[in-house]
């Protein structure tokens, strides 16, 4: 085995995971969705089944690393300016329960079995359904829960500039009323929002930088 070759291979495998983590906007590689999820494994793969291959010269090592990260530089480009790609890529929130009311259709479209969301709601002290006002299965997997005694709804209406429209129909607004709320506080529209909160029956709005 030629060490030298391996440890050349190595040093640009780290200097490839240092580079997308850094375009990638986090500080480590936990997945957050399951295009993440997919990065790992595919770079994990790229680095471990190639690395301790003497017949693969470093320069084809370089490219095949090359053209993975300008791939992943390419979905995240298409994520922060595309909707429909966000939403195809990433997914969005899904409402599960609404007002008490377990929305099936969702929970079969999210493969959630009624065996596991109860199991969820147990690990949430939740024991019955018409105890929860909504749940919510974000994109990792997680469930919120929001019982009936809570008066926020804790998951924001307005992320990246994208409507979440399964909270929206949870607060009895619609696209129409958010629109009006964003214009009315100064801003010409949803895409201009980073962050937008329903709190105490306030919409609370952060924009994006001007620039």
């Amino acid at each position: 085995m030629d060490y030298g070759l391996v440890t050349i291979k190595f040093v640009l495998g780290m200097i490839c995971l240092i580079f997308q983590i850094n375009i990638s906007g986090k500080s480590n590689l936990a997945p957050n969705s399951a295009i993440d999820q997919v990065q790992n494994y595919v770079l994990g793969g790229i680095i471990g089944g190639i690395i301790y291959n003497n017949d693969v010269t470093v320069l084809q090592f370089l490219m095949v690393l090359l053209i993975w990260t300008v791939i992943v530089f390419i979905i995240k480009f298409a994520k922060e300016h595309n909707n429909v790609v966000h939403k195809i890529v990433d997914g969005q929130p899904r409402l599960l329960i609404k007002n008490g009311q377990l929305l099936v259709d969702n929970c079969m479209r999210a493969g959630i079995t009624a065996n596991e969301l109860m199991f969820r709601f147990r690990r949430h002290g939740v024991y019955e359904v018409s105890q929860v006002k909504s749940g919510i299965l974000e994109q990792n997997g997680q469930l919120v829960v929001i019982e009936n005694d809570e008066q926020n709804v804790h998951f924001p209406i307005i992320n990246d500039g994208q409507i979440n429209q399964d909270v929206l129909e949870l607060i009895h607004h619609d696209e129409r009323w958010l629109n009006a709320t964003v214009a009315k506080a100064g801003y010409r529209s949803i895409n201009d929002i980073y962050l937008g909160e329903y709190i105490h029956g306030h919409l609370h709005l952060v924009a994006y930088p001007n620039d």
